[in-house]
């Protein structure tokens, strides 16, 4: 079981902008192979701060509206939120470690 649930539109303001909690969301798409290889790594994080954080995917394909309104140009992105504001952005590959990093900079 995946500690990684989607998002979309319909429940976006609910799971995201009102959160309690910060919240991360993993864009990317399926035909994207550096999402492939960022997914496993947002799944492993989302265990780690269950309870801290929440984390959620969304498929840019399937969520347009969502990514124009962020400005979503290049995937994976993984953006962070705090109070329903956007408070990190990170585009492209990038390591768990630097992951980590932005995420405990937030928490």
């Amino acid at each position: 079981m995946s500690n990684l649930s989607a998002v979309n539109q319909n429940e976006f303001n609910e799971r995201v902008i009102e959160s309690d909690l910060p919240v991360l969301i993993d864009f990317w798409a399926e035909w994207c192979g550096p999402c492939k290889q960022v997914t496993p790594i947002i799944e492993e994080l989302a265990g780690e701060y269950h309870g801290k954080m929440h984390m959620f995917s969304c498929d840019v394909d399937s969520n347009q509206d969502i990514a124009v309104n962020y400005g979503i140009r290049s995937i994976p992105t993984l953006l962070m939120f705090k109070n329903g504001e956007v408070v990190q952005q990170i585009v492209g590959l990038t390591p768990k470690a630097s992951i980590k990093q932005k995420i405990d900079e937030i928490l």
